[in-house]
Formats: structure tokens, sequence, C-alpha cells
């Protein structure tokens, strides 16, 4: 029976970090790494305060669906008791 191998690992720990942390240096400079990490972290914030601000804005549209859905429902209903009401008049007149 053959077992799977995965092609991707998962987070890379101990040598590969190293490497990894080494190439970064040797890419932008040990003075850039912490700017370059301040404006990923600031990227992210922005983000996520924009996600924020989208379901917000989705969670009051439902809410306005629903509001204008029972407002709907109870004209529905106001009217059909104005029919009840006028047909027990004209039963009464006649």
């Amino acid at each position: 029976m053959a077992s799977a191998i995965p092609l991707i690992g998962g987070i890379p720990a101990g040598p590969e970090l190293l490497i990894i942390l080494l190439v970064l240096v040797l890419l932008f400079g040990a003075n850039k790494i912490p700017k370059l990490a301040r404006s990923t972290g600031q990227a992210m914030g922005e983000f996520k305060k924009g996600r924020e601000e989208v379901e917000d804005e989705l969670k009051n549209m439902q809410k306005d669906n629903d509001d204008d859905d029972a407002a709907d429902d109870e004209d529905v209903a106001d009217a059909a008791d104005e029919e009840a009401d006028a047909e027990t008049e004209t039963e009464k007149n006649a």
C-alpha cells in the first residue's frame, strides 16, 4: 500500500527557517527587514479594518432588508384587517 507524501510541507522550522532568514538578510539588508515587517503589519491591519467595514455594511443591509420584509408583512396584515372590516360593514348594511 502506497503512502501519500505531501509535496509542500508545513511551517518551516529549524534549518529551513535559518535559510529563509539568511536569504531575507541578503536580499533586503539587515536595516530594511524591520521596516519591511512594520509595513507588512500595517498593510494587514488596514486589510482587516476594511474587511470588518464590509462585514458591518453587509450586516446592516441584511438587517434593513429584514426590517423591510417585516414592515411589508405588517402592511399585508393591515390590508387584510381593513378588507375584513369592509366586508363586515357590507354584510351589516345588506
